[in-house]
C-alpha cells in the first residue's frame, strides 16, 4: 500500500476548486459498470446511461430468468446502435448464494432481542418467528455466537431493510437466532450471509450452468473473460492464487464489509487494487454510492470514497442497486463519472509510473518495454493521446497498465480466422473487453487492414483513429500524438505532430 497517490501543486488555490470543470467526450478515464434492471432496462434509459458514461452493462443473474435478461440485452443492443456508444456485457453468476424464502411475499417485521428460527423446511411459511432457508447444511456450519446477516439487495446490518442475527443455539437442522436490530423484510427472496463461516456449496450452481448455455449462444466462450468476485475471508486468504487465474478482480465490499472488521476494509481495498495494478489486471470496486439508490446526491463520505478508489488505482466503479432499482440511474452514472474525472486530475501518475517500472524489474519483456516506453514518450512530449494498433488488445492493456494521463485509443485490427466450416473476423470481443480498463478507449478498424504491415505505417488506419480523436475533442491541430504499432516483426513507437 502506498500513500503518494495524490498530486497537488503548491501553493494550493482553494478558490480554484470552485472553477467549473471542462466538459469532455470521455466523462472519465475510470470506467463505470451499470447494473441493468427494472429501473434501467428500457431502450430510453439504457441510451441515457450510455451517454452519461456507462461502458459496461452488468446482468445480475441472482434474480430474474434468462428470458428476462435476454430481453434487456436486446434493448441494450438497440441502445448501442442508436447512441453509437460501445458497451461491454458483464454477466454476474449466482454462485453459492444462501437465501431466505418468503413465498407469500408478506412483509416480515423482526424486533430486536426477539428469537427467530432459520429452518431448511421450505414448506413452512416465513414469519417473524420462522425464516425458511434454501440450504440444509447451514446448521452444521455455524455455532453459537456466529453472526448472520439477512437483507434483500443492499445489507449493512444497521439499516431498517436488513437484519443482523446472532446464533444462540443449533437444534438439528434448525438454527435459533437472536435478532440484534429491528427491521422489516419485504419481498420473496432475501440474501443470507454467515460472517466468516465456510459454506460447503459448489462454486457453480445449476443456474450458473444454464447461464453458460445462454452465453454459448451469443459467441465463442473461449474469448469470454472471467472476473473473480472477492466477497469473503476465503477469497482474501487465497487472493494471490485467484489473481493469477482471473482476468480481473471485483472487490465486493458489501459482503467484505460484513466478513471483515470495518477498520480493515480500506486496507484490503488498497492492497488488492495495488496487486491488480501491478499484475496489469482490471480492479473493480463496488458499493460506493449506496444512498443514491433513493437520493439524487451522494453523501460527502460516498463522494470521497469514489475519489479515493480512483486514487487507489481502480479501473472501474460498479454500480449495483443504484442503477438496478434506484430512482436515479442516469444521474448516478453522471455524478460518479464527474467525481472520477476530478480525482484523476490529482492522481500522481509520475509516482505510479516509477513504482510500476520498479515492480516489473529488469529485464523487461519485449511488450512491457514497448508499452512503458510509449507512456514515457507521451508524458515527455505532453501528447494528447496514445494510439495503439493491436489485434489481441494485449499491447493496449499493457500501455494502460502504466496509467498515462492521456487517453489510449486502442485500434483493434480484426484478424480473419476459420473453424474449417466458415470464415469470421475476430476483434469485436477484444474491443469490448477494453471497456473495463482505465484509460483505454477501443476503436474497431477496417478488417481490410492487417495487424502487421510491411509498410512503414498503417496510414489509412491511423487517419481513421486521428479523425475519431478530433471528433471526440481530444486531438486538435499542432497536438503531439504517440503511436505504438507493429511493423513486420518489429514494434515501433513514434511521435507525430499534427498539422492544421
Amino acid at each position: 500500500m502506498h500513500s503518494n497517490q495524490l498530486l497537488l501543486e503548491e501553493p494550493i488555490r482553494m478558490a480554484s476548486i470552485l472553477e467549473p470543470s471542462k466538459g469532455s467526450f470521455f466523462p472519465a478515464m475510470t470506467k463505470i459498470v451499470g447494473t441493468l434492471g427494472p429501473r434501467s432496462r428500457s431502450v430510453e434509459v439504457i441510451s441515457a446511461c450510455l451517454k452519461a458514461g456507462m461502458s459496461v452493462a452488468r446482468f445480475d443473474f441472482s434474480w430474474g430468468d434468462a428470458e428476462y435478461h435476454q430481453e434487456t440485452l436486446e434493448n441494450l443492443k438497440i441502445a448501442i446502435k442508436g447512441t453509437k456508444k460501445l458497451c461491454a456485457v458483464m454477466l454476474d453468476t449466482v454462485g453459492p448464494e444462501l437465501q431466505v424464502v418468503n413465498r407469500s411475499e408478506t412483509a416480515i417485521t423482526l424486533k430486536a432481542d426477539d428469537n427467530v428460527i432459520l429452518t431448511p423446511d421450505q414448506g413452512q411459511e416465513a414469519s417473524s418467528q420462522v425464516l425458511p432457508i434454501n440450504f440444509a447444511g447451514l446448521a452444521k456450519a455455524v455455532k453459537k455466537g456466529d453472526t448472520i446477516f439477512v437483507g434483500q439487495y443492499l445489507f449493512t446490518g444497521s439499516e431498517t431493510t436488513s437484519v443482523w442475527l446472532e446464533v444462540n443455539d443449533v437444534q438439528g437442522d434448525d438454527i435459533v437466532c437472536v435478532v440484534k436490530n429491528s427491521a422489516t423484510l419485504a419481498g420473496s427472496l432475501f440474501t443470507l450471509h454467515a460472517s466468516q463461516v465456510p459454506i460447503d456449496l459448489p462454486t457453480l450452481s445449476d443456474k450458473d450452468k444454464k447461464a453458460r448455455e445462454f452465453l454459448s449462444k451469443l459467441g465463442d466462450l473461449s474469448q469470454t473473460q472471467i472476473f473473480a468476485k472477492i466477497e469473503t475471508v476465503e477469497g482474501l486468504t487465497h487472493f494471490d492464487e485467484i489473481l493469477q487465474e482471473a482476468d480481473g478482480i471485483i472487490l465486493s465490499r458489501g459482503n467484505l464489509g460484513i466478513d471483515l472488521p470495518p477498520e480493515k476494509v480500506f486496507l484490503f481495498q488498497k492492497s488488492a487494487v495495488y496487486q491488480c495494478n501491478m499484475a496489469g489486471k482490471p480492479a473493480v470496486v463496488t458499493r460506493v454510492v449506496d444512498s443514491m439508490t433513493d437520493n439524487l446526491r451522494p453523501t460527502r463520505a460516498e463522494a470521497t470514497d469514489v475519489a479515493n478508489a480512483v486514487l487507489d488505482g481502480c479501473d472501474a466503479i460498479l454500480l449495483g442497486a443504484e442503477t438496478l432499482r434506484g430512482l436515479y440511474p442516469v444521474e448516478t452514472i453522471s455524478t460518479v463519472g464527474k467525481i472520477c474525472a476530478e480525482a484523476e486530475k490529482v492522481f500522481n501518475q509520475d509516482e505510479y509510473f516509477k513504482r510500476t517500472v520498479k515492480f516489473v524489474g529488469e529485464p523487461m519483456t519485449h511488450l512491457e518495454s514497448i508499452a512503458s516506453s510509449a507512456v514515457r514518450a507521451a508524458l515527455k512530449v505532453k501528447a494528447s493521446v496514445i494510439i495503439c494498433f493491436t489485434s489481441s488488445g494485449r499491447a493496449a492493456r499493457l500501455i494502460a497498465k502504466y496509467r498515462p494521463t492521456m487517453p489510449v485509443l486502442s485500434v483493434v485490427i480484426p484478424r480473419l480466422k476459420t473453424n474449417q466450416l466458415k470464415w469470421s473476423f475476430s476483434g469485436a470481443f477484444e474491443a469490448r473487453q477494453s471497456l473495463i480498463v482505465r484509460g483505454l478507449f477501443p476503436l474497431l478498424a477496417d478488417p481490410r487492414h492487417p495487424a502487421e504491415s510491411t509498410n512503414a505505417t498503417n496510414e489509412s488506419v491511423l487517419k481513421v483513429a486521428l479523425d475519431h480523436g478530433k471528433a471526440s475533442g481530444i486531438v486538435k491541430s499542432h497536438d503531439r500524438v504517440v503511436v505504438c504499432q507493429k511493423v513486420g516483426d518489429a514494434s515501433v513507437v513514434k511521435i507525430i505532430e499534427l498539422e492544421d
